[in-house]
This record gives structure tokens, C-alpha cells and sequence, in this order.
């Protein structure tokens, strides 16, 4: 694709999330359904560690310790890292939105602890535009790096 294509798609997603207050809606599909987060959708703004194709893939993060324990401490990371207030829980699952500094552009995080797993699944998606230039993918290594230097004992 020669870069005058690019940039105009850019140029146009840019005016419309500015217009939209850079927020949107949150999606309605989220959370866990038959024990599987939503699959992420064709655009590179998403990745999930339930993923099944490379583009979206990241690793689940594997613990040893209490749920309750690892849910704490990923708080804790999420806090750390910018992220706003639980805003959905239950059955071993929670979400937040982190809100980018400069045009408050939102994404989705949403972390899952399967009860008979000592693993937290993880997906995190911009809720606007098509490209998010490798920041939720960026994210979930962060918190998995925050993790490995915490008193939770991870998997890399």
C-alpha cells in the first residue's frame, strides 16, 4: 500500500474519534462466554491470549498463589500503569479501560481467571479505529513483566 493510502484512512479515523471524544461506547459482547474472553476482530488492535492466530496472540500468564492474590496484585499493576477502576466483575473476571494521555483514546482490558486454572487469560482492544500501532500488545507484556518482578510467582 503506498503511504497516500495510508494516511488518508488515518487522517479520517483521527476527525472521527476526535468528533467522538476519542471514547466511544463500550462494547456489549464483552466479559466470558462459555469460558472463552471475545474473540478479537480482524483489525490489528487486539490481542487475547485465547487468540488462535499469531497476529492476535499473546501467552496467558501463568501463577502460583490464591486467585484472590493474583487478582490484587494485577490491580495493583493496572493502577500502576494508568488504568482506571474495576468496571465490571465477576466469576473470576474483571475489566478496566486504560485512556490514552494525549486524546483519551480507550481500551478495553479484560483479565479472566479460570477457576480450575492457575492462569490469568487476557485481552486487551482499542475501542476505536482500525490500528493501535502495537499499544495493547505493548500493555499486556508490561503487566506480564510487572508480574514476574512482584511477589506472585509467574511464567514468562
Amino acid at each position: 500500500m503506498k503511504k497516500n493510502n495510508f494516511r488518508l484512512p488515518l487522517l479520517i479515523g483521527l476527525i472521527m474519534a476526535l468528533l467522538n471524544g476519542c471514547s466511544g461506547k463500550p462494547p456489549v459482547d464483552m466479559g466470558v462466554q462459555d469460558g472463552r474472553l471475545q474473540p478479537c476482530p480482524a483489525s490489528p488492535n487486539c490481542v487475547s491470549s485465547m487468540a488462535e492466530d499469531s497476529s492476535h496472540a499473546v501467552y496467558p500468564i501463568e501463577f502460583s498463589g490464591s486467585r484472590e492474590e493474583a487478582v490484587a496484585v494485577v490491580r495493583e499493576i493496572v493502577e500502576e500503569l494508568g488504568g482506571g477502576p474495576i468496571l465490571q466483575k465477576q466469576n473470576g473476571y474483571f475489566r478496566v479501560e486504560f485512556r490514552s494521555k494525549i486524546l483519551g483514546f480507550v481500551d478495553d482490558v479484560e483479565f479472566y481467571l479460570p477457576e480450575d486454572q492457575d492462569v490469568i487469560h487476557i485481552r486487551s482492544a482499542a475501542r476505536l479505529g482500525y490500528y493501535d500501532f502495537g499499544v495493547n500488545r505493548r500493555r499486556v507484556e508490561k503487566i506480564r513483566a510487572l508480574l514476574q518482578k512482584r511477589e506472585l510467582k509467574v511464567s514468562p
